[in-house]
């Protein structure tokens, strides 16, 4: 799966109203078919900026959603509020979910 970890920071005036700027793109994002989750964060240490961790299926998937009509769209739509370019890591890693966090394994309860 390509796995991306991306940060955004906005401009103050624009923080609290980020989810909503970012909502419609967010659901178009979601629907893709090569989409596996697309989930934003807010800092707990910087109240303008934001983390948006994503994952799409394979490299074809993550081709159609920057080619897609919702990112162009957001291309346009979210710079106006950002105080800077954002900030990304992008990966291919082998696998396509999430692992287990073994060093902190809950053990099951009764």
């Amino acid at each position: 799966m390509i796995f991306i970890t991306a940060k955004f920071r906005v401009l103050p005036e624009s923080a609290d109203r980020w989810p909503e700027i970012v909502d419609d793109f967010t659901r178009a994002t979601r629907a893709e078919a090569g989409c596996l989750w697309f989930e934003w964060s807010r800092s707990l240490d910087d109240p303008t900026e934001y983390v948006l961790v994503e994952a799409f299926r394979d490299a074809d998937a993550g081709g159609a959603h920057v080619q897609s009509a919702h990112f162009q769209a957001a291309q346009r739509t979210l710079p106006p509020h950002l105080a800077e370019t954002p900030r990304i890591v992008n990966v291919t890693v082998p696998q396509d979910d999430w692992s287990e966090l073994g060093e902190m394994a809950v053990p099951e309860r009764p």
